[in-house]
């Protein structure tokens, strides 16, 4: 019986493997059929590229200019990454001081719910007027875009320990910050790295945003002066490259979750 289920499980192998082709090759075809339909129906109705240009434009533009915005595309990165890590780091240590001192959670909530709730279109500028067009004010509103999500997953995290596994480190008179690192700790980090894929993509967003106010170099300022040219060939080719960037972040998160979680 051992032996036959062995070479089952040998025998549909193979068309497991075949099934994650196809998905990946069907994902390619779909992404292929859409430029295709894209580039027909502005040929068909002749739009002119300053409205909706056709992706041969797009990718004339890209290729002809791709080392320019692949040097914007990583200032913007650099930025997006320095503020991710710090509202990280942020998120996480308010999660912790929430965890042992409760008694702070509706004063730090409070204050967080606030800066949350702010808009950060309105942020960006007082940050660009008082630190200037370097990346300090894209790092402090990345920061401030991805901190809260943080925040409440790693806090949801630290609570969600099973109670039995509590009652059994206080019998052994395990001290709370035993408690945090063998129990709280590592049950919050699927919490943590959900959190990541979520505000992972939206920290380039966010450094984005900030450069729209003000900046000397990054995809947010090509953006800017290809929408003030009504050059839409260079807006979209930018859009592009920031969508590359995204994908990119998000898949490097998924992949240190499955190094560190490959339990699970």
């Amino acid at each position: 019986m051992a032996i036959n289920k062995l070479a089952n499980e040998t025998v549909l192998a193979p068309p497991k493997t075949r099934s994650r082709s196809w998905e990946r090759w069907s994902g390619v075809g779909l992404l292929l059929s859409v430029l295709l339909l894209w580039e027909t129906a502005v040929r068909l109705t002749h739009t002119p590229a300053y409205l909706f240009p056709a992706p041969t434009a797009v990718f004339r533009y890209l290729f002809s200019h791709l080392a320019d915005l692949l040097l914007a595309g990583g200032v913007t990165l650099l930025e997006a990454v320095a503020g991710l890590v710090l509202g990280t780091a942020v998120g996480l240590a308010l999660a912790v001081i929430i965890t042992f001192w409760q008694q702070l959670e509706q004063g730090v909530m409070s204050l967080a719910i606030l800066i949350k709730s702010t808009p950060i279109i309105a942020i960006a500028p007082i940050l660009t007027i008082w630190l200037g067009f370097g990346p300090a004010p894209k790092v402090i509103v990345t920061a401030l875009l991805t901190f809260f999500p943080v925040l409440i997953n790693a806090l949801t995290g630290f609570r969600s320990v099973d109670v039995a596994l509590l009652d059994w480190l206080r019998s052994l008179n395990a001290t709370p910050q035993e408690i945090f690192l063998q129990a709280r700790w590592p049950g919050a980090r699927p919490y943590l790295f959900a959190a990541l894929r979520v505000v992972g993509p939206l920290a380039l967003i966010g450094a984005v945003v900030a450069e729209w106010m003000g900046a000397s170099s990054g995809l947010g300022r090509a953006m800017w002066l290809a929408y003030t040219n009504l050059n839409m060939p260079a807006l979209f080719a930018a859009v592009f490259i920031l969508t590359g960037l995204s994908t990119a972040v998000y898949q490097t998160i998924v992949w240190l979750e499955k190094r560190f979680l490959f339990w699970e």
